[in-house]
């Protein structure tokens, strides 16, 4: 039995001084190897080892995965900036990073300045989106790994590279990552979750529109976690609206309904009916002169200002239904006159079906069959709510939406009263000024 024992022992370390082997002489001809053979090794590495935990990795390499890894990453920092076989190279590294159980690797990743090479990765314009993408990928693996190591990525100044990345990529697979990526990194990180909603917010005025509301979303995400809202947010924030991207304009109205619970929506309010009046010298309207129909001359296309009339007539409607409050500070910035201004834009129907919907008054088919004239009107018109009607407690049961409506209707009533009182003596009532027609 004795005799059994040393044998199996006998047998146990020929198979481990085997396997030792076999481990030197496969670094030995990863050393040796040029670009062609290093790119074939690691194809069989991806395909042979994908998923597997840190002992099977350990078990493949006979206790020597570390080793493999070294070599790796000493590879990575020598030739990420040309891009060699740099899509197999970070696929492999993930699969240590990602290894079950395998917390060593990411140390040993991380003491070699791997979050450095990784953040400096997205900033190489010569670089492939896909290579950036894979960068990402690790980032997010250091991310999940706790807290400790989100405060790495954000001390290395990680959220600013990554918010430049994200208004500058063009993948949108690589957009999306990196929007998870930050906000991973704002949740659970109190030191530095205030420097991740800034930089979401550096984003904003970006060219990209999916950047756009991929950092709107995580704004909106974040907003809970961040608690206060900045006032730096309200100017990038309103400037969205003008975007011809309706998914944009609906992300940018989301986030403003959950700023109406913060400090900043008085700066919003005002903002929005701001937009619903744009300054004379600023509504100007391009004509298709390239047309050979001489009819479709009078097309006008809309500029961005027209634009953002629109989506703030569509936004006020929607705040205004859903708080009373915020439709009684809407009356105080006499939003009733911004509206009827924007009902009276003839060059962009969005403006006017938008604005008369939030009017509640039969947006459907009036706004259509305006004149000239009657547009002049309403765009001059000076609608001007008493204050004591405006602070008018709501009914029992009434919601803002009928509160802003009740006010909105008196306010019009008060306006065809003065009307009335401009008339010279025996002039007919209705013989006076225009007003829209109503269905």
């Amino acid at each position: 039995m004795l005799q059994d024992a040393k044998a199996e022992e006998i047998m146990t370390s020929v198979k481990e001084q085997e396997a030792i082997r076999k481990l030197m002489v496969f670094l030995q001809e990863w050393d040796s190897a040029h670009k062609v053979a290093r790119s074939r090794i690691l194809d069989n590495f991806i395909k042979s080892n994908n998923g597997k935990t840190e002992p099977e990795l350990e078990l493949e390499f006979s206790q020597g995965a570390s080793l493999f890894l070294a070599r790796l990453t000493a590879w990575l920092r020598m030739t990420y900036m040309y891009s060699t076989c740099l899509n197999k190279l970070l696929k492999s590294i993930g699969i240590f990073l990602s290894a079950a159980s395998g917390r060593r690797y990411l140390i040993e990743f991380l003491e070699i300045g791997g979050v450095l090479i990784l953040l400096e990765i997205l900033g190489l314009n010569h670089l492939k989106e896909e290579d950036k993408r894979e960068s990402v990928k690790l980032l997010q693996l250091v991310a999940d790994a706790g807290r400790k190591y989100k405060e790495l990525i954000c001390e290395s100044y990680g959220v600013r590279s990554l918010a430049e990345f994200l208004a500058a990529s063009n993948s949108a697979e690589a957009l999306e990552d990196v929007q998870v990526l930050l906000v991973s990194l704002g949740r659970g990180n109190s030191k530095y979750q205030n420097q991740v909603y800034k930089g979401l917010i550096a984003v904003l005025p970006c060219a990209s529109p999916r950047a756009q509301q991929l950092a709107l979303q995580a704004l909106g995400a974040m907003q809970d976690i961040v608690g206060k809202a900045p006032s730096i947010l309200v100017e990038p924030v309103l400037d969205v609206l003008c975007s011809v991207h309706l998914e944009v304009q609906s992300e940018a109205i989301q986030l403003l309904r959950a700023l109406m619970a913060h400090e900043v929506r008085p700066a919003l309010l005002k903002g929005l009916v701001a937009f619903l009046m744009p300054p004379r010298k600023k509504m100007l309207t391009f004509y298709n002169t390239t047309a050979k129909d001489p009819a479709t001359l009078c097309l006008k296309q809309p500029v961005l200002v027209y634009i953002q009339q629109a989506a703030a007539a569509k936004a006020i409607g929607i705040l205004a239904k859903e708080s009373a409050e915020v439709a009684e500070e809407l009356l105080q910035l006499r939003v009733v006159h911004g509206l009827m201004v924007a009902v009276g834009n003839l060059d962009h129907l969005a403006s006017q079906r938008h604005a008369s919907i939030s009017l509640e008054d039969s947006p459907e088919t009036w706004y259509t069959k305006m004149d000239p004239v009657q547009a002049e009107e309403l765009a001059s018109n000076r609608v001007d709510i008493p204050r004591d009607m405006a602070r008018m407690p709501s009914t029992e049961g009434s919601t803002g939406s009928t509160a802003a409506n009740t006010v909105a209707a008196s306010g019009e009533g008060r306006a065809q009263e003065q009307d009335e009182g401009e008339r010279a003596p025996g002039e007919e009532a209705g013989a006076g000024r225009h007003s829209p027609p109503c269905p």
